[in-house]
């Protein structure tokens, strides 16, 4: 129970990923690094009771940043990409 938690990180908001919700059903995580896609699959269903229908995973490069003329590399981190069943959904406001 303790690992379906510690897998999905928090929801990924952004314009495009918005817009990819509303759009195709589709919610957008940042996961652990070391999940794989039948954990976050198993994570999302028990926690949110949807079914998912597939998932797309990436891993996202960290940016090199410069602060005070000194440069820096950001974390990288693991993207998942959720396309949940015709006629589920996730609202995140109920879960606050």
């Amino acid at each position: 129970m303790n690992k379906l938690y510690s897998v999905l990180i928090s929801q990924y908001v952004s314009e495009k990923s918005n817009f990819v919700c509303d759009k195709y059903n589709k919610v957008i995580f940042r996961v652990s690094k070391k999940s794989n896609k039948y954990d976050i699959k198993c994570s999302v269903e028990k926690i949110f009771n949807v079914f998912v229908k597939s998932i797309n995973v990436i891993n996202m490069q960290g940016k090199v940043k410069s602060f005070k003329g000194k440069n820096g590399v950001r974390s990288s981190w693991k993207k998942a990409i959720v396309h949940l069943k015709d006629g589920y959904s996730i609202n995140f406001s109920e879960f606050e």
